[in-house]
């Protein structure tokens, strides 16, 4: 049985107040975490950062993760960036295609579609977990001014992982609150292969702060903690019902989301 991972983080943007500042740490402590916990060998735990985490080097490291996996194996690929949408032109109901920005999000978004297509090549009885924490459909209305505009000083410092669709010169829905991802007709959650934990609905914002004098995800830094009060033995219904209330706690207004079969929501993390 093999375990390998793949794990991303995007601090750095081209686009003057885009930058974030805890994508990189959360992608080093999933790595530790698989690393210390769940006996990954560091060697099979690809890390890739900001000016490295291009398009084609996320696409790559998925490719490479999955490559010859086999029945038994345990994949994990996490992604730690900004996130974004484009706008689908035309038709009567708006509608939008999830994408990750990946640092050369200027020329190379990272369409959710091609994420899917990838992860539905997963050979039967190999166990893909995916960990996604960014956002993709927020809207600049219902945010704090201190969330997003550079220079309005919050306590903790805290941004939102969502990039505009206007700073890339794209359409911006307008209003996001009605629209619906494509995805949802094409990738219905009963054909997933893997296991997914998303930081927030397709309607808010997934946050950056500096938590506890760390900067991470809001998801990351509460699952990871709710991971370890739990001693490592936990399924990930379980982390989902557990993270809601930490984060509610905490006072981030996100609702970290929990996608796939029954039988993988039922199974032991990273196993």
């Amino acid at each position: 049985m093999a375990k390998r991972a793949f794990c991303v983080g995007v601090n750095d943007y081209p686009y003057d107040g885009s930058d974030l500042k805890g994508c990189v740490n959360d992608a080093n402590a999933w790595a530790d975490l698989l690393v210390e916990h769940f006996d990954f060998a560091r060697s099979e735990v690809v890390v890739v950062t900001d000016a490295e985490a291009t398009k084609s080097r996320i696409i790559g490291g998925i490719k490479r993760l999955l490559t010859g996996a086999s029945s038994g194996d345990v994949l994990v690929f996490t992604n730690s960036s900004h996130g974004s949408y484009l706008a689908e032109r035309g038709g009567d109901e708006p509608k939008y295609d999830e994408i990750l920005c990946p640092y050369d999000i200027a020329e190379n978004p990272l369409l959710d579609d091609e994420l899917r297509e990838l992860f539905a090549e997963l050979p039967d009885g190999a166990r893909l977990t995916v960990i996604s924490d960014s956002c993709f459909s927020g809207t600049v209305t219902r945010a704090p001014l201190g969330e997003i505009i550079p220079g309005m000083a919050v306590p903790d410092e805290r941004r939102v992982r969502f990039l505009n669709p206007a700073l890339r010169g794209d359409p911006v829905l307008p209003n996001p609150w009605v629209a619906e991802p494509r995805r949802r007709e094409m990738y219905p959650e009963s054909g997933m292969k893997e296991v997914l934990l998303s930081g927030s609905t397709d309607k808010e914002y997934s946050y950056d702060a500096n938590i506890e004098g760390t900067f991470h995800g809001a998801m990351t830094y509460h699952a990871i903690k709710a991971i370890s009060d739990a001693g490592y033995e936990m399924t990930y219904a379980e982390l989902h019902t557990q993270l809601l209330p930490m984060l509610d706690a905490a006072g981030f207004p996100q609702h970290p989301q929990l996608e796939g079969k029954d039988e993988s929501k039922a199974r032991q993390i990273f196993t």
